[in-house]
C-alpha cells in the first residue's frame, strides 16, 4: 500500500481517537453532576489508579508499550477532572 494511503488511514484513525476523547469528555461532564449530587470529590485516587492499571493491562494484551499508554491515560484522566471542575464551577472557564 502506498504511503499516502497509509497516512490517510492514520488520519481517519486520529479523527476517531479525537471523537472518542470528545465522547469521554461529555461523559466526564455527566459524572461531574453525579459527583456534585452525591457530594463526592472530583479527584478519586482509587479510580485513577484503577484506570491506570486497566490501561496498562490492556496495552500489554495488545502488545503496545504499556508505560506510554499509561501516560496517555494520565492525560485523559487529567482532562476529565478538569472538565468536571469546569462543570461544577471550579475550572478555568473565563
Amino acid at each position: 500500500m502506498p504511503i499516502d494511503a497509509l497516512r490517510k488511514e492514520i488520519d481517519r484513525i486520529d479523527e476517531q481517537i479525537i471523537d472518542l476523547i470528545a465522547q469521554r469528555q461529555r461523559i466526564a461532564g455527566r459524572i461531574a453532576q453525579a459527583k456534585l449530587l452525591e457530594g463526592v470529590p472530583i479527584h478519586d485516587e482509587e479510580r485513577s489508579s484503577l484506570v491506570q492499571e486497566r490501561a496498562f493491562n490492556l496495552a500489554v494484551e495488545k502488545n503496545i508499550n504499556p508505560l506510554q499508554v499509561q501516560d496517555i491515560f494520565r492525560i485523559l484522566v487529567g482532562m476529565s477532572e478538569e472538565r468536571q471542575r469546569e462543570c461544577t464551577g471550579d475550572g478555568n472557564l473565563p
